[in-house]
């Protein structure tokens, strides 16, 4: 006779990034706002394999890691004057302090500081991955916080100054109030406040788990989004001032314009602008999920990307003022330079930059992380006075009008060419890639097609899955790809902390863990997903059996040397 039992509770727990009552969200299309004005064009793009947020230090030089698993400088055109390999890719902006030095973190658990040439003077080996970006502080300090649990303090030669152990992974960036309050959200449903010196001040329940790395007011307010599908402002006290809901889960990370208002993307496809006192200015429809935070330039444009490829320029009053169509993913937001330079980067890798645009905004929080170079601590008045300075120049330069956009008309389709191979640096295109006309040459035979690669039958891909198993933090990881190929998951977006999928007509966020450069997501979440079942099974061999969405598989995944349970509720189960 088969064994059968429902997998403990313990194992399965909640479904990451995701709370019950978004599992109840139908998504219906939201409505497109036609742009008023025609898009300035890409000045540059360069294939650069950038992976993190990109950093601009005061002269303009940008500094990323990229999937070559290095810390990169360029000049303000991407042209490279070092790199410097670390042990592991990462999505961590960069910070660069007054001094020169770049502090990099990465995913092998470790941060990186680095001189001004790109010469390593220091690294420190901490307890788990690094997704969130450190913040700097005004002494030279560092707060980082890591998936491994805990939040902690380096002195600006890389000793170690205290450590807070959260007890869930950490991937919201840390940020540095006025007073040096240290706040963060954690995957224990809580934004947290901490002393300078690391003792815990106070704790915020949110209703779902917490990605969104805050953003702190001058009066040391702090706004982040939830998985609960809130924004939410808390008190410097920690105590609830307002939240607004939104129609889905919220993981980017808000900014506060130079007129106060805080202003957030959520995967329901909305921008919202709400003044401090909690009150909805306007929401604007962007028609894709929205992962990445906002910018607010100078003359008060918001620019916004969307997880489809297409960046947003919002006027004051919520309207749609221009859009830039890329086709690839956007999940990481603008950065821009006191030179008034914008730089995005689309899936790939890709860097575009936009020239001769206006500076951002002089205000407390009006990018991620509070500045072009992400430091993440809420601005003084003399830091005001001097992004003031710096940003004059190109918030009072002369720069080409926007031109009205014209109804678009549908040209009769031509053929399409292959677009051209990137070129590497220091080669010269070919002439076709230049738009110089091709040599005619003579009319080549048709080459035979490869032969399609026959794909994995879901038990194939159940199979591949088990023999990939991953374990950390005290919960099983089972490869993406694979059990999507298994379930025959509908999956829309993977970025570093999440992935959405489609069930029906709702789309449910799962948790990512990256291993290897692969996506990963935890068994416990595939469980909770709304109607979804789990059981252990002992014979004849132990596994795990998986039905999802009218989908069964079956694991052979033995949970008892991964994940050893002593409590006597549950060795019972395990042990037939």
């Amino acid at each position: 006779m088969r064994n059968t039992h429902v997998l403990p509770t313990l194992l399965l727990g909640t479904l990451a990034g995701f709370s019950a009552a978004s599992a109840q969200t139908t998504i219906t299309a939201p409505q497109f706002t036609a742009p008023q004005f025609t898009a300035p064009k890409v000045d540059v793009f360069k294939e650069l394999r950038v992976l993190s947020g990109v950093t601009i230090s005061g002269s303009g030089d940008l500094t990323f890691l990229g999937s070559d698993a290095r810390v990169h400088r360029t000049d303000a055109t991407g042209s490279e004057k070092w790199s410097f390999t670390v042990g592991d890719i990462g999505r961590a902006y960069p910070v660069v302090t007054p001094q020169g030095v770049t502090i990099a973190a990465a995913y092998d658990d470790t941060v990186y500081a680095l001189d001004p040439a790109g010469k390593l003077l220091w690294k420190q080996k901490l307890d788990g991955d690094i997704f969130a970006t450190p913040a700097l502080r005004a002494d030279g300090s560092v707060i980082v916080a890591t998936a491994g649990g805990t939040v902690h303090a380096l002195s600006s030669d890389g000793k170690p100054l205290w450590a807070y152990k959260v007890g869930a992974p950490v991937f919201s960036s840390p940020a540095i109030g006025p007073d040096g309050t240290i706040y963060f959200g954690a995957q224990n449903n809580r934004m947290h406040a901490l002393t300078p010196t690391g003792q815990l001040k106070w704790t915020y329940a949110a209703g779902s788990l917490i990605f969104s790395s805050p953003a702190v007011g001058p009066d040391g307010s702090v706004y982040f989004g939830s998985s609960d599908r809130r924004i939410h402002a808390v008190t410097p006290a920690g105590q609830p001032k307002w939240t607004v809901p939104t129609g889905l889960f919220v993981n980017a990370s808000p900014i506060i314009t130079s007129q106060g208002l805080v202003v957030v993307g959520s995967y329901d496809g909305s921008v919202y602008a709400v003044n401090t006192t909690g009150e909805s200015e306007w929401t604007y429809r962007a028609g894709a999920g929205i992962a990445a935070s906002a910018v607010e330039l100078s003359d008060g444009t918001l620019i916004i990307p969307d997880l489809n490829g297409t960046v947003h320029a919002i006027g004051k009053a919520g309207q749609a003022l221009w859009q830039i169509k890329t086709g690839k993913k956007i999940d990481t937001g603008l950065s821009v330079s006191d030179q008034g330079a914008a730089y995005f980067v689309t899936e790939g890798g890709g860097l575009n930059i936009l020239q001769k645009q206006r500076p951002l905004a002089v205000g407390p929080w009006t990018t991620f992380h509070a500045a072009p170079n992400p430091v993440g601590r809420v601005p003084t008045s003399v830091d005001i006075q001097t992004q003031t300075q710096a940003r004059r120049a190109a918030a009072t330069a002369v720069i080409a009008t926007l031109k009205p956009a014209t109804p678009t008309t549908t040209a009769p389709a031509q053929p399409t060419r292959p677009a051209p191979a990137p070129v590497p640096a220091g080669q010269t295109p070919p002439a076709s890639a230049t738009g110089t006309p091709p040599a005619t040459t003579a009319p080549q035979p048709p080459q035979p097609a490869p032969a399609p690669q026959p794909a994995q039958t879901p038990a194939q891909a159940a199979q591949a899955a088990a023999r990939n198993v991953r374990t950390a933090d005290g919960q099983v990881f089972l490869p993406l790809n694979d059990l999507a190929t298994a379930l025959r998951l509908d999956v829309r977006n993977v970025t570093a902390r999440t992935a959405t999928i489609r069930l029906n007509s709702q789309l449910i966020p799962l948790t990512v863990r990256s291993f290897d450069r692969t996506a990963y997501v935890p068994l416990a979440a595939l469980s909770a997903l709304p109607g979804a079942t789990a059981r252990l099974t002992s014979t004849p061999a132990r596994a795990v059996t998986l039905s999802v969405n009218g989908q069964t598989i079956t694991l052979p995944v033995n949970l008892v040397p991964l994940l050893p349970l002593r409590s006597p509720e549950y060795m019972g189960v395990l042990s037939q």
